[in-house]
């Protein structure tokens, strides 16, 4: 058995996605998969357990028939870390390693998604590094490129795991920046010892969120055409212009939601008038009923806010920042990158499989 730990350089990576994508093809080639948790930290409420999303969203995906408890048995919030730091802390790694026996049972690969970098973990004494150490696993580095000072984290967290590092995979890499990875940057860490079996370019859909998921971030009321808030929204484009420049400024990005007040029902028809998935309308000010029906015409939701349009605008930034993976058209598009730009055979013959 081969056991997998994929860490990663900061939060919203893509983990999840790179978990999906291996255990999907591995199964594809005949390998009995398993998956694992250790540590998460954000739960939600199912069955009147506390559990967590990305585990629930893997039993379903992979077909696992540990309970989802098991799957992900460390829940860190804020009372356990309190505790923690007053001695009366649950023996964390013991608690891993027992459901780490009952996920790896009759498995020919199990992947454990892990910690958002190198450094969480210590207040509870389980450190990524120490979760890999007690697990037998090695190590794979998923690494969310924003520029060469990616390198540098590379180069320490080889520093700190050793040989026990398998590789990195970088993520996320603009197009304009894809020849530099792969030509300058891939050669340099091989050089380093450090195997680089995947440059994944940026791609635009996986950055995107539902019309729903907006709506929620930023506490808003649906107006209309709810029957179309599964759509996902790839840009965002705040309208705050003068209406003669307005058409030719939403014409430059596709598939947006445009954020406008509510009292600019002139820049509100002129987004509808390009390619606009969703119109975000601010300070709680209803739109005119020409315009609504414009829109529920063309099957673009309206969303009403009662904040303003700056504070809506950092809700609907951030909700792209956290964007989810638990979407069949993402799943399907980083499989399709995960085809043509990951080294599976390597992987396997690294990993000692067959």
């Amino acid at each position: 058995m081969a056991t997998l730990y994929i860490t990663a350089s900061e939060a919203y990576s893509g983990k999840s996605a790179l978990c999906v994508g291996l255990g999907k093809r591995s199964q594809r080639d005949g390998y009995t998969i398993g998956y694992m948790k250790p540590i998460f930290r954000v739960a939600q409420c199912l069955g009147g357990q506390r559990v967590d999303e990305d585990a629930a969203f893997m039993k379903q995906v992979f077909g696992l028939q540990e309970p989802t408890t098991t799957l992900a048995p460390i829940c860190v919030d804020d009372m356990a870390l309190e505790m923690a730091m007053q001695g009366r802390g649950k023996n964390v790694l013991q608690i891993i390693e027992t459901a780490f026996a009952d996920v790896s049972r009759e498995k020919d690969i199990v992947l454990l998604e892990g910690a958002n970098g190198l450094m969480q973990g210590f207040v509870i004494g389980a450190p990524p590094y120490e979760v890999s150490r007690l697990l037998k696993a090695r190590e794979l580095l998923l690494v969310k490129w924003t520029g060469t000072r990616d390198i540098d984290y590379t180069l320490a967290a080889r520093e700190l795991l050793g040989k026990s590092l398998l590789g990195v995979v970088v993520n996320a890499v603009p197009h304009r920046q894809m020849e530099f990875v792969k030509d300058v940057v891939t050669p340099y860490l091989n050089k380093k010892g450090i195997k680089v079996y995947g440059v994944l370019p940026q791609e635009r859909v996986l950055r995107s969120i539902s019309i729903r998921e907006l709506a929620e971030a930023v506490n808003g009321e649906v107006l209309c055409c709810e029957d179309a808030l599964d759509e996902l929204v790839e840009n965002l484009m705040v309208g705050a212009m003068r209406v003669d420049s307005a058409l030719s400024h939403f014409r430059l990005k596709a598939n947006k939601a445009v954020i406008t007040g509510g009292d600019r029902p002139d820049i509100q028809l002129a987004a509808l008038e390009t390619s606009t998935k969703c119109l975000v309308l601010t300070g709680n000010l209803h739109p005119s009923p020409i315009i609504l029906g414009r829109a529920e015409e063309m099957g673009v939701p309206m969303i009403l806010v009662s904040k303003d349009t700056l504070t809506t605008v950092e809700l609907a930034e951030r909700a792209f920042y956290q964007a989810r993976f638990h979407e069949p058209r993402k799943l399907a598009r980083f499989e399709e990158l995960m085809e043509e730009n990951f080294d599976f055979e390597g992987l396997y013959t690294d990993l000692g499989l067959k």
